[in-house]
């Protein structure tokens, strides 16, 4: 099932909510400056209204968004690999929360309390800039046996 907005913004359907608010990893596609596409392992989450990743401005996918801010995010069910949410739309990328919301994420996929000193180096937080993309969904696409 697909549903597709001309304007405004698509409602994550509940019937696949739990795979933004579950530890599953999604995939998040952005387009690089010479036009090809770039996709990059992630975690993920919702906020209620949208689904949210968490990157840096200065890694590859933040560069992207920054240039362009298409993007797609593919999660599909690990218990059921023909289950899926596809969400295509526009990133807005957030700065205010963005080190509060990884640490959220690094809870919510590890055994960790905090990102910087526990997973990366601590040092390395000053050089980074964290952003959360917030994904205004344009399209959404959902398996045909579950939608």
């Amino acid at each position: 099932m697909t549903t597709d907005v001309a304007s405004g913004i698509l409602p994550i359907p509940p019937s696949h909510l739990d795979l933004l608010t579950r530890p599953v990893h999604g995939v998040l596609t952005t387009m690089g400056g010479d036009g090809q596409p770039q996709s990059s392992l992630v975690w993920v989450d919702q906020d209620g209204s949208f689904a949210r990743v968490n990157t840096t401005l200065q890694r590859q996918k933040g560069r992207n968004l920054l240039a362009n801010p298409k993007v797609s995010l593919l999660v599909v069910d690990p218990d059921n690999t023909a289950r899926f949410i596809q969400i295509r739309g526009d990133a807005e990328l957030i700065t205010d929360g963005a080190l509060e919301h990884l640490d959220a994420l690094t809870r919510k996929y590890t055994r960790h309390p905090r990102y910087y000193g526990s997973i990366y180096p601590a040092d390395q937080q000053a050089s980074e800039t964290r952003v959360i993309c917030l994904i205004h969904a344009r399209r959404i696409t959902l398996d045909a046996i579950h939608a």
